[in-house]
């Protein structure tokens, strides 16, 4: 049976006593800590005893939002908030959910659940024995098998992930740093923070657009010149 170590951040007792409440109901999740400050956990997150983070984005000292940026690789979150104005801020840093206060217990499960999924593809692709060729996501209350070398590109929407190929496009609920994380990186090129392309797939660049096929995609300022090293490598002609 499936169990994902949580922690809660969040520097109100009461808004901590309402989500422990709620994760002793949950029979796959697993209560390790929990935090007024989120400093605190950072030495949980670095021996990997931490697979699920509810995060309240409003603390003093540094925010949900300011802390969840200075981790390498933080697990999957939640963010918590009494705030609706920063669920857009929540999505650009890939989380998992946003939970506008007070939450219900048929909301809080929800995204529960939705950790739960995330965990059981990442499985699914992991178990997979010999040189990956394809992968599984959960689209259209399915998994669905994707072979690496059908995908055109990978596209960020909010808390979704668009895989796009030649015969038609899969939403899938992962965060977009999960997607890239598992696509092979001398295969895969991030050329903004919401598109992930296939390299053999670009048909041409001029200036900050990708053309790949019909569909045109920005290279973004920050990786414009690591996306170039990496595509033209040993590849450019020149006179």
């Amino acid at each position: 049976m499936m169990n994902i170590n949580c922690v809660i951040i969040d520097d109100e007792p009461l808004a901590r006593k309402g989500l422990k409440e709620y994760i002793a109901d949950v029979d796959f999740l697993t209560l390790v800590g929990e935090f007024d400050n989120a400093l605190r956990v950072t030495d949980m997150l670095h021996r990997g005893e931490v697979q699920l983070l509810f995060l309240d984005i409003q603390m003093p000292k540094i925010t949900g939002l300011e802390f969840i940026k200075t981790l390498q690789n933080a697990p999957p979150v939640i963010f918590t908030t009494a705030f609706s104005q920063y669920a857009l801020d929540g999505f650009e840093v890939n989380a998992l959910d946003y939970l506008v206060k007070p939450v219900s217990f048929e909301r809080f499960l929800k995204s529960a659940l939705k950790a739960k999924e995330y965990y059981e593809v990442r499985d699914t692709n992991t178990k997979e024995a010999g040189p990956a060729e394809y992968f599984f996501i959960k689209a259209d209350n399915k998994l669905v098998k994707i072979l690496f070398s059908d995908v055109l590109y990978a596209e960020a929407l909010q808390n979704y992930v668009t895989i796009h190929t030649p015969a038609r496009k899969y939403m899938t609920y992962l965060t977009f740093k999960s997607v890239e994380e598992y696509l092979p990186a001398d295969k895969f090129l991030k050329v903004h923070k919401s598109y992930i392309v296939a390299a053999s797939k670009i048909d041409s660049i001029e200036g900050n657009d990708i053309r790949i096929g019909q569909q045109h995609i920005p290279i973004s300022r920050n990786h414009k010149e690591e996306v170039m090293v990496k595509l033209l490598k040993g590849k450019f002609l020149k006179r």
